[in-house]
């Protein structure tokens, strides 16, 4: 399968200096259709579709996923108020915050600096809970998206229930069971030095020249982040969609029982305004479905003009994309290794993953 249309779209942003490079993933009914890399990762040095690049809150349905096979094994509620599992979570007003909360974004907590990853996680938690309920914030019905704060309660949440470190159980029980051997939240020591030579580099690309950002350091890689640093190849954050396109099972394992992977991609937040990007957005359980009817231009972290209602997903900061389309059984991953500001992402972003459409003839 050629992809003609979106290759160029990508060798475009690097003309225009919006990325050096760009890794592309695409299957249809589970069988690759592209697994390539345009670019390079360094001037003189390729970009593969084995490099491992940073997803940033492209992680965030991986801690979904997390919760979703506590709440199928029982030992949770989607309805369970958090201070059930996290007393000390109850300062400040957040005793009425349920799980469902943190995973639709109305909990009221959007704290922007956490600490991470100067702090550590038992640091950065402590000043979660200490952080009292946004002004005026009626939970549950006052939407906004929290970048980081909820994503490390619910990580807590998976440590505290499995009693396994967070790192450890999305590596053992999310990862590797969908062939995801190339991807983590946090590594270890051992691990970062031994791939130290496979990790990509991502470009501040509104600078002259594109610098280096620091997100694939020692420090932010080995330091578990449950909202923004998954590190591995597109291909294998397209395995992790594939494993939701199959209804919860990669490679003869179960991850999730089908009512589970619908009950976390269906929709639970409906036209709300969401109050951090300033434009009204649905949300399911961790995944961000479709929703191009608020606005098939404007609205954020959109997948193209061309996805089916029946599309769920998630996005990373002026980076990445990656996403289910149901209707057309169609899996993209797709991560730029350039951030050109906000604007200028999202035309390519939209761009690239309407071109995508259109090579496989399902623009029409």
């Amino acid at each position: 399968m050629r992809f003609d249309s979106t290759v160029a779209a990508l060798e475009q942003g690097i003309e225009r200096g919006r990325h050096l490079g760009a890794q592309l993933y695409v299957s249809r009914g589970l069988a690759t259709l592209a697994d390539l890399a345009v670019g390079d990762d360094a001037p003189g040095r390729p970009l593969t579709p084995h490099t491992l690049l940073v997803w940033m809150s492209s992680s965030k349905p991986v801690t979904a996923v997390a919760i979703g096979q506590l709440w199928e094994q029982g030992k949770l509620d989607l309805d369970d108020l958090v201070a059930r599992h996290l007393p000390e979570f109850a300062q400040g007003g957040k005793d009425g915050v349920t799980v469902r909360h943190l995973l639709t974004h109305t909990a009221g907590i959007r704290m922007l600096d956490v600490g991470w990853p100067s702090r550590s996680w038992e640091e950065v938690l402590a000043k979660i809970c200490r952080q009292r309920l946004e002004p005026r914030w009626e939970v549950g019905e006052k939407a906004g998206y929290h970048l980081a704060s909820s994503w490390f309660v619910l990580g807590e949440v998976v440590q505290r229930l499995s009693a396994t470190p967070f790192s450890r159980y999305v590596r053992e029980r999310i990862f590797e069971p969908c062939g995801m051997r190339s991807s983590w939240i946090g590594m270890r020591e051992a691990e970062f030095l031994t791939l130290e030579d496979r990790l990509g580099t991502m470009y501040d690309c509104q600078s002259s020249p594109a610098a280096p950002h620091p997100w694939t350091s020692r420090e932010m890689l080995v330091s578990a982040n449950p909202a923004r640093n998954g590190a591995g190849p597109a291909r294998e954050l397209g395995r992790f969609y594939e494993m939701l396109l199959a209804r919860g099972s990669r490679e003869g394992r179960r991850i999730l029982q089908p009512a589970t992977v619908e009950a976390l991609t269906a929709r639970h937040r409906v036209g709300l305004y969401d109050h951090t990007f300033r434009h009204v957005l649905d949300w399911g359980l961790g995944f961000i479905p479709d929703s191009k009817q608020y606005g098939e231009v404007t609205v954020p972290y959109n997948y193209g003009r061309h996805c089916s209602r029946e599309t769920f997903g998630h996005s990373g900061f002026q980076s990445s994309a990656a996403f289910c389309d149901r209707r057309h059984r169609l899996v993209v991953s797709l991560i730029f290794n350039g951030t050109p500001g906000a604007a200028a992402h999202h035309r390519r972003m939209q761009q690239s993953l309407e071109a995508v459409y259109h090579d496989l003839e399902l623009s029409g």
